[in-house]
């Protein structure tokens, strides 16, 4: 390179790396500041570009300001208390909890629902389907992965009937998030004929003026019928190993949790569908929502859907989640696939173990997800440092419920994984319940992962490879910009 063109490229790089700190750490963390930061002064021409392309953590200002308008049409439809139910003795934290998801997403926590836990693929798609089937107005489907293949044909099929007989079917998927797996062109043709009304979620089809930043993606998993029942959890509409010829090569079965609600959660769901919908087609479905949730409930369990991701100003899974680990004095477990936390969650999590809580952490012993898989590892010494107990699911399952248990009251299960992309860059759902039985029944399933997984050993861990554990710490930089 002539010694001219040499010196211009070194002063653009040198002006890029100058402006670009002071930029990029506006109104972000410090550590995705300096992800980004590092990135930018590697490689200042590639940096910049993907940083332009992906450094907005918000969605669209457009797309903000429906929420912010369908925040206030809940509000307007809710009674003022953040707490709705009798006054059966509740710890005082929990109630503060509530208040804090009630203040960034508008929804209250209610009385008098009931939840079934469904635990196993064929046995959510079947009760799915067994609701559907007896659907007479309409019916809500939300995914983030979505295809036709034989494992979800029962569900299908359903939609199929509900529609011929005059049921409005609905049904939202993330775009990219199903693009990429076998069965999704299927899926597309077959809701086109049947005549389910459709949309992509976050749609990257800039040939039809339609851009979101890639990584900004919708993660939720909702399915609503005649605003009488619903469903929510971790598993999308796909077979269990997903459709991919590597997956079946290496065995891979995915392990999820599904829960099947009735009362008030169920309209507190469709709030979410409803919002969800009104952003990708621009139709408010002023009629197939609650008019107001109730003002007065009693019984059964206290549910508090809780919405979270770049449509709102706050991390509010992120927030949820610390405020109920600082406040387990018991146990603490979590099942979370893929465990990448900020500051903030890892020292919420180091500092209930370090003060004496019991907190064990499940994750699986191998992962469909190279970055992330690695970057998660690197946080295990110092989990087990602090107390932390890992359990890995064994091979070839890969763990992919979420959720966590506090005490023996308090629980959150949805779609949110306990890392940075679910806190900052997806759209997520999330349930706190506050219900001695629910939270036993849950620990059922939390036996069946135990004995299904093998304890990791600190002094073990420590004696892994050199060049095993420098992968790790590099993948663990590139965390924040996850």
């Amino acid at each position: 390179m002539p010694l001219g063109w040499a010196i211009a490229v070194a002063t653009v790089e040198l002006v890029i790396r100058l402006v670009m700190l002071g930029i990029v750490p506006n109104k972000r963390r410090p550590s995705v500041a300096l992800g980004w930061l590092l990135a930018i002064y590697l490689i200042p021409f590639v940096g910049l570009i993907l940083f332009l392309l992906l450094g907005s953590y918000k969605l669209p200002r457009a797309r903000r300001e429906k929420q912010v308008e369908m925040n206030r049409l809940i509000r307007e439809n809710s009674p003022p208390a953040a707490v709705i139910g009798d006054d059966r003795p509740m710890p005082v934290w929990v109630r503060a909890a509530a208040v804090l998801n009630d203040r960034l997403g508008a929804l209250p926590m209610i009385a008098g629902n009931d939840l079934t836990l469904l635990d196993g693929y064929e046995t959510a798609y079947a009760a799915m389907a067994e609701e559907i089937r007896r659907a007479e107005r309409w019916v809500h489907l939300e995914f983030y992965i979505a295809a036709d293949d034989p494992t979800t044909a029962p569900l299908l099929d359903a939609l199929d009937d509900a529609v011929a007989r005059g049921v409005t079917v609905r049904f939202l998927l993330d775009h990219l998030g199903s693009a990429g797996y076998p069965g999704y062109s299927t899926l597309v043709r077959r809701l086109d004929r049947s005549g389910v009304q459709w949309a992509r979620m976050l749609p990257l089809r800039p040939w039809k003026l339609e851009y979101t930043r890639p990584d900004l993606r919708n993660h939720r998993k909702i399915v609503v019928i005649d605003g009488d029942v619903a469903f929510t959890g971790s598993q999308n509409c796909i077979d269990r190993s997903y459709n991919k010829r590597r997956n079946r090569r290496r065995g891979l079965q995915w392990e999820d949790l599904w829960v099947r609600g009735t009362g008030p959660v169920v309209d507190a769901l469709n709030a979410l569908f409803v919002t969800d919908w009104y952003s990708e087609t621009d139709e408010l479905l002023i009629h197939e929502a609650q008019d107001e949730l109730p003002a007065e409930a009693s019984g059964g369990l206290m549910c508090q859907v809780v919405p979270s991701g770049p449509g709102f100003e706050n991390e509010n899974n992120l927030r949820m989640i610390n405020t109920v680990l600082y406040h387990a004095l018991d146990r603490v477990d979590i099942v979370s696939p893929y465990f990448v936390p900020d500051e903030s969650s890892m020292s919420a999590v180091t500092s209930a173990a370090q003060r004496g809580v019991r907190v064990a952490l499940y994750v699986s012993e191998i992962s469909d997800q190279f970055f992330v898989y690695h970057a998660q590892r690197s946080y295990y010494e110092e989990l087990m440092e602090a107390g932390v107990t890992i359990y890995r699911h064994r091979r070839p399952t890969i763990l992919h419920t979420k959720a966590i248990l506090i005490d023996d009251d308090v629980a959150v299960v949805g779609s949110s994984n306990l890392d940075m992309r679910s806190f900052a860059l997806n759209l997520e759902v999330s349930t706190l319940v506050y219900g001695r039985d629910f939270v036993s029944t849950l620990d059922g399933v939390l036996d069946r992962y135990r004995a299904a997984s093998t304890v990791l050993a600190l002094d073990d861990w420590r004696q892994r490879a050199l060049g095993v554990k420098f992968l790790d710490n590099v993948c663990r930089l590139t965390s924040a910009l996850m």
